[in-house]
């Protein structure tokens, strides 16, 4: 292998590293902007008087399996009742 084929070979790997660098870098970007975005959601929520620490759990339930969230209440409910708190 000469000189030449190993440099074009370099430059055009440092090429694609950099495009997917760089591509990361954006999607990093794109990112920090959605999460100020619902910052903002939020706020705006709870200036209204919503209470966000529910909100955010609604959220998480509404991402999980209808079944997994009633077997987990299940147990919360028998749990609380062999403490006295239900």
């Amino acid at each position: 292998m000469n000189d030449m084929t190993s440099d074009s070979t370099y430059r055009v790997t440092a090429d694609e590293l950099r495009q997917f660098i760089e591509r990361f870098e954006r999607l990093e970007a794109e990112k920090k902007d959605l999460a100020d975005q619902q910052k903002e959601v939020m706020a705006e929520a709870k200036a209204r008087g919503y209470d966000t620490k529910v909100m955010r759990k609604v959220i998480a339930l509404r991402k999980r399996d209808k079944d997994d969230i009633a077997e987990e209440e299940a147990v919360l409910e028998m749990y609380k009742e062999a403490l006295g708190m239900a």
